[in-house]
């Protein structure tokens, strides 16, 4: 990774690596072919002999130089126009009544539709199908919440059939459309409370998966917690059965980069998922910064949007927000505590 250049090696590296960071920091010529180039550029390699480097376009053309056609070294960064890209066809998405067909999204962002499928999953981490179910489905939870029918609240998220929703409730919503609306009432929660080198450690499943992992000092205060996050639920104790789940859960607290291998009722909106699938690329023992997260979706004006997706997040760990930092790698906010944070990312790096 190279942000900044001080030697003609460090920016042959940076060339011979394609590195996308090292856009806009310099620029190279290749005196065989009368061009110049970003850093990424993704045309064949030259010989070393053939380059020179450049702070500047204006400095490159100075000396003869014209600008590559491939990856237009006098433009936004390729990385930047495919966010803006996407974030225009995720808009079109969000505001249409139906889903835009993939040939449509392609027209709009002049891409071929093999092409553009392959860029939208690559910003935003799922396609755009994925994308379009995941903004219906948030468009029915708010609907459900203020329409005068769930029948109202279906066909105004754009579904035009009322049995393909019905078919997919459980999927969409983790219950009826019915038991939703009350509140998640009826559904079934099962927890129990261990403890762990932390804390304790409140574990919460349905029968999709598990939908909390909640820490604290205090295990009168991680269920209260855990009751207004599902107020009308059922809570019920978790037998002996669930306290092997809740050992796993420990096991991951201890040794946060083993990763956690259950499935999970992950509940939110669409760009809470979003955020929540870009914290699962972090590897451990690496960080991210929330712009850099932002970036990663497809919007780099949203950092604070996706601070408060992170601080939003209720299966600590599992989920792993607390490798996000701040851009200077300063540890910031984190809803079970900075020192928990810590604890976490020191685990992680010695692992």
């Amino acid at each position: 990774m190279l942000t900044r250049a001080p030697t003609d090696d460090a920016r042959w590296a940076a060339v011979a690596a394609r590195d996308r960071e090292a856009d806009g920091t310099f620029f190279y010529s290749v005196r065989t072919t009368g061009v110049y180039c970003r850093p990424s550029c993704a045309a064949r390699l030259a010989k070393r002999q053939n380059v020179a480097f450049h702070a500047t376009p204006a400095e490159a053309e100075a000396a003869g130089f014209r600008p590559c056609k491939r990856c237009r070294p006098t433009g936004a960064p390729l990385a930047e126009r495919h966010a803006e890209t996407v974030a225009r066809a995720c808009r079109a998405i969000e505001a249409a009544e139906t889903p835009p067909s993939l040939d449509t999204l392609a027209r709009g962002a002049d891409l071929s539709p093999h092409h553009f499928h392959r860029v939208f999953r690559a910003v935003t981490g799922v396609t755009p199908k994925a994308y379009a179910d995941a903004a219906r489905a948030r468009r029915v939870r708010e609907g459900l919440a203020g329409a005068g029918t769930v029948t109202e609240a279906i066909y105004d998220a754009g579904f035009n059939s009322g049995g393909r929703f019905y078919a997919q409730s459980a999927q969409v919503l983790g219950m009826t459309p019915t038991r939703f609306r009350k509140g998640g009432e009826r559904t079934t929660i099962r927890f129990a409370i261990g403890e762990c080198s932390l804390g304790s450690v409140l574990v919460a499943s349905t029968d999709k998966g598990v939908c909390a992992i909640l820490l604290g000092e205090d295990p009168d205060a991680l269920v209260r917690d855990l009751q207004d996050r599902f107020a009308r639920a059922e809570l019920i104790g978790g037998d002996a059965g669930f306290e092997a789940l809740v050992a796993r859960v420990v096991g991951l607290v201890e040794h946060p980069a083993q990763g956690l291998d259950l499935p999970l009722d992950v509940r939110g909106t669409a760009f809470q998922q979003r955020v929540w699938r870009a914290l699962g690329g972090i590897k451990a023992g690496h960080t991210a910064s929330y712009a850099d997260i932002a970036r990663a979706i497809g919007a780099p004006r949203s950092v604070r949007a996706v601070a408060q997706a992170c601080a939003a997040n209720t299966l600590a760990i599992a989920i792993p927000c607390h490798r996000v930092v701040r851009t200077d790698g300063a540890l910031s906010g984190y809803a079970w505590g900075v020192e928990r944070k810590r604890a976490l990312l020191d685990r992680e790096a010695a692992a």
